[in-house]
């Protein structure tokens, strides 16, 4: 796995945290906007977008996901990563549908999960037809991975249905979810063993793991995700004031390590992402 320097993605808002609890929780696009643009500033090179409507109220509309992938395209040079999570309520048919509005990247998580309360469900079927419409749409995925099983389902949908769209293998560890993995360093470095030779992996750790998984993620070689769609809590008694303080502890970090933080272009060459900026597009 390459080490020379460290993908940063924001997860600015999420599907469970409602605007109420958390007044800085990016909803509207205005509010994505901007924090897009101070993401980019303090070292993310991805932003991981989950859709709110006019109530706040999580939405997987294919028109306002269009809207949201071109405005986030004008105004920063960061890769717009819809997720096709979504909500747990919501159906097979609406998650599939969000790649119509073409996004630089995905999410696809490769298994099925307990979340809290609820399931949240993905079927290996539905796991297949997310790969398979991705590579057909140039669309380069990040493969989820609640838990170990899920190291093992995504090699298994490799094996049986070919390469990502851009060739080269990218997972995000989701750690510290009840249902899930653990957040911690023995169950990281356990999950990397499994991922497929030549995979990269960032890693996102929930809640009170966000910074134990953070270290344990540089220091095995990885790369990570943060945002308030995972922590609210910066520090004990400590709110998030915004996704940028959580963006630039994640840069401070990986300059620790040595491993600055990639700039968005960089991080385009390490995913393969087809550019679809219309400024840049003419070149292509």
């Amino acid at each position: 796995m390459g080490v020379r320097g460290t993908l940063v993605t924001v997860a600015p808002t999420g599907a469970e945290t409602a605007k109420a609890d958390a007044p800085s929780l990016p909803v509207t696009l205005d509010e994505l906007i901007d924090t897009a643009r101070a993401c980019q500033q303090a070292g993310a090179a991805v932003i991981h977008v989950h859709l709110r409507d006019a109530l706040a109220r999580p939405t997987l509309d294919v028109g306002y996901a269009r809207e949201v992938v071109t405005a986030l395209r004008e105004t920063s040079d960061l890769i717009v990563q819809l997720s096709t999570g979504g909500a747990v309520t919501d159906p097979e048919a609406d998650r599939l549908a969000v790649l119509d509005a073409t996004p630089d990247a995905a999410s696809l998580t490769c298994g099925t999960v307990n979340f809290g309360d609820d399931v949240f469900l993905n079927r290996w079927a539905f796991l297949v037809e997310l790969h398979q419409r991705m590579q057909e749409r140039e669309i380069v995925p990040e493969f989820e991975l609640f838990d170990l099983g899920h190291a093992a389902a995504l090699r298994r949908l490799l094996d049986k249905h070919g390469p990502p769209y851009g060739g080269h293998v990218h997972c995000d560890l989701v750690m510290g979810v009840p249902g899930g993995m653990p957040g911690t360093a023995a169950a990281l470095v356990a999950a990397v063993a499994m991922l497929p030779p030549e995979a990269t992996f960032s890693a996102t750790g929930v809640g009170r793991a966000a910074l134990p998984v953070a270290l344990a993620a540089l220091a095995a070689g990885g790369h990570l995700r943060v945002g308030m769609e995972d922590t609210l809590s910066y520090a004990p008694e400590r709110p998030v004031r915004d996704n940028a303080q959580l963006v630039e502890r994640a840069a401070a970090l990986a300059d620790l390590a040595q491993r600055p933080a990639l700039a968005p272009s960089e991080a385009r060459d390490m995913l393969g992402i087809k550019e679809r900026r219309p400024a840049m597009a003419g070149g292509c």
